[in-house]
Formats: C-alpha cells, structure tokens, sequence
C-alpha cells in the first residue's frame, strides 16, 4: 500500500472541487441508474484520476460523481472492481481508501447476488447483515498502516444495525419487500455449481456475489460505517437450477434499481 499514492489522487480531486462529502456510494451491477435522483456537480471518469483502477466490466460505467442526493453531499461511484478482472485486494479497495480521506463518513454499497435461501425471490433485495469472506485473499493482509486504521480492526459490527434498522422501516413505508441475510463471497467470473451453492448455504449464507466484501473490510479498517444491499438477481436451488445469462441478471438488476432508490435515498435523507 502506497499512502503517497492515496493522497495524489485525493489532492487531485480536492483540486476538481470534491470539498464535503459526507456519504460515498459504491453502485454494483446494473445498479448505475442510481445517479439519476443526484444532483450532479462533478462527473470524473476514473482515467482522469491518478492511480484510480480501470472498470473492465460492460454493466459498470467507471465514473465518479459529485453532488447532491437526499440534502447530502455525496460521492457515487458508477462502477466498481473485482478480483475476476486481475485486480489486487489493494487495487479494488483503493477508491474507497481515497472517499474515506476525502472526508467520507457512510459508506452504502450494492450488489448483485445470487439468492440461495429459497424464501428470498428473484428481484428481492436483501440488507446485508453479515458476510462471510470466502475470497482467498483481503485487502488488509501486508504491513498495517496506522494513518488508516489499527492493525487488528474488528469486525462484530461490519453492516451498521442502526443503518439496517433504518432502511427497513424506510422500506416497510414505501412497500419494498427487504430481506436480511449472510452475504458469502466467490471470486468468480463462473457462477456456481449445484454442489457449491449446497457448501456456501451449508456455510450459512444467504446470498452469493463477487463483491462488496473487500470494500467493507477496507472501510472498517478505517472506521466508516456500513449499509450494504443486494439485488437478488437469480434464485440459485441446486436441486432445481436452470441457465442463467448475464444479461438476464443486468436486466433485473435493472427492475429492481427502482426499488433501491427509494430506499438508499430514504436512508441518506436520514442520516
């Protein structure tokens, strides 16, 4: 981990006009229509900003935004990396690194899941309240540094209660079906077998994607707090599983952004 490269790259955008965000957001696939409900002041691809890694995937448009949503300032990030595009624990914490100096406080994250608790339906969502780490790696391994974040962060809260109390009563208001559940990584990019899905419920999760998880541990690490939802795109039963196509998961991802919306702007009106 390179501090010096933290710092150009938040320099950088102080000097673009990034001044007082309060709230970062981290949109997840075909989650990016989002940025339509924010009053945008700054639109910054990520190849403009020193040191910022590249979005590989199609779904994800690899920008930051800087406006208003919900009274707050916020930044959005409009696309988000993965270890199935090569890239480091490091790299895909790296703009979540520079949010928190930028002065960042909340940290709310999407993503698109699998549902392997068959009571949750495709389209669902589901409030993350836990996770369970199944990638081989995290972005902590390596020298600690103390200008982050202790060495030994803990991690009994790593999804704020109160954030998640929040959004379920915002989405009991709006009639939103919000599940909670155990979110357990993979790295991906295949999807699971039959025989898989079987170990990670076994394990005790409720939902699987390739995401999010390295995020937050980051933003603990540095004492942000966390709100995090998924998109339950496809119902994974291993007894009963059918094909399932890339774009079919956009396009609900998609349906259910509106859902989404409603919730993460509810939420952000109330912090």
């Amino acid at each position: 981990m390179n501090l010096e490269r933290i710092a150009e790259s938040t320099r950088f955008l102080k000097g673009k006009g990034v001044t007082t965000p309060q709230i970062g957001i981290v949109l997840g696939t075909g989650l990016g229509n989002l940025v339509k409900e924010i009053k945008v002041e700054l639109e910054i691809p990520y190849e403009q900003i020193p040191n910022f890694p590249l979005s590989t995937v199609e779904s994800h448009s690899g920008k930051l935004l800087y406006g208003v949503l919900g009274g707050k300032q916020i930044l959005a990030m409009q696309g988000r990396f993965h270890a199935y595009e090569g890239y480091s624990m490091e790299e895909i914490v790296f703009p979540v690194r520079v949010l928190k100096q930028l002065g960042i406080e909340v940290l709310l994250l999407s993503n698109a899941a699998g549902a392997m608790n068959l009571e949750f339906k495709q389209g669902d969502l589901m409030l993350i309240t836990d996770h369970i780490n199944k990638f081989p790696f995290n972005p902590l391994l390596g020298k600690n540094e103390n200008d982050l974040g202790t060495r030994f962060p803990d991690m009994h809260e790593a999804y704020s209660i109160d954030l998640g109390n929040k959004l379920h009563v915002i989405a009991k208001r709006e009639g939103v079906v919000l599940n909670r559940g155990v979110y357990i990584s993979a790295e991906g990019p295949m999807l699971e077998t039959p025989a898989e899905y079987r170990m990670l419920r076994t394990l005790g999760g409720d939902a699987v994607g390739m995401s999010t998880i390295p995020e937050v541990i980051a933003a603990r690490h540095m004492e942000l707090t966390c709100c995090a939802v998924s998109v339950l795109t496809d119902e994974c039963d291993p007894n009963n599983l059918k094909p399932v196509k890339i774009e079919d998961i956009i396009a609900i991802a998609a349906k259910a952004e509106k859902k989404l919306t409603k919730l993460f702007v509810g939420l952000i009106e109330e912090i």
